[in-house]
């Protein structure tokens, strides 16, 4: 029975693959796309070069925090920030 659930999880081939992923690279700001992943890799990546430090890492944080606090309020009130 360990080998039919094992089967029921089988890499998607390459083009399937590429397929999805062009689909989710070119979709528009929604639940699914974090336009400040950027921001939060580049934080992730200070971290493990500091040893995870926090200190060492404050900007890197200020920066994804300002770019979440800007996406989210151009999605609240529409692309141009206003009401």
């Amino acid at each position: 029975m360990a080998s039919n659930e094992n089967d029921q999880w089988q890499a998607l081939p390459v083009d399937d693959a590429n397929k999805t992923e062009r689909k989710f690279s070119h979709k528009s700001a929604s639940e699914y796309y974090d336009p400040c992943q950027d921001f939060a890799d580049r934080s992730l990546k200070c971290m493990r070069r500091n040893g995870f430090d926090k200190e060492m890492c404050g900007d890197y944080f200020q920066a994804y925090r300002d770019c979440k606090k800007t996406w989210m309020t151009q999605r609240r009130f529409g692309s141009s920030g206003q009401k």
